[in-house]
């Protein structure tokens, strides 16, 4: 049996299982794939920021890879991630 493509996680391409479901980003994952693309932390639906349709965390992952370059107050204390 071929199941559909939005029937399978988009992050392992297995099967959903309904009791590990969550939805984000207008697809359905089980709750452990649902990682920031950057730092591998387990995120919540509603919880995080997406770019090109990955998820990412809020801070500091999304802000640092693409927010504003440079921050703090200027000075030693200004600086970027990479």
């Amino acid at each position: 049996m071929v199941c559909a493509k939005s029937e399978l996680c988009p992050e392992c391409q297995r099967l959903e299982g309904t009791a590990e479901k969550v939805t984000s980003l207008g697809k359905d994952w089980h709750r452990p794939c649902l990682r920031c693309e950057k730092c591998n932390k387990t995120l919540t639906s509603g919880g995080h920021a997406e770019h090109d349709g990955k998820p990412y965390c809020n801070h500091p992952c999304y802000a640092a890879l693409f927010g504003p370059k440079g921050f703090g107050r200027g000075g030693a204390e200004s600086h970027t991630f990479k």
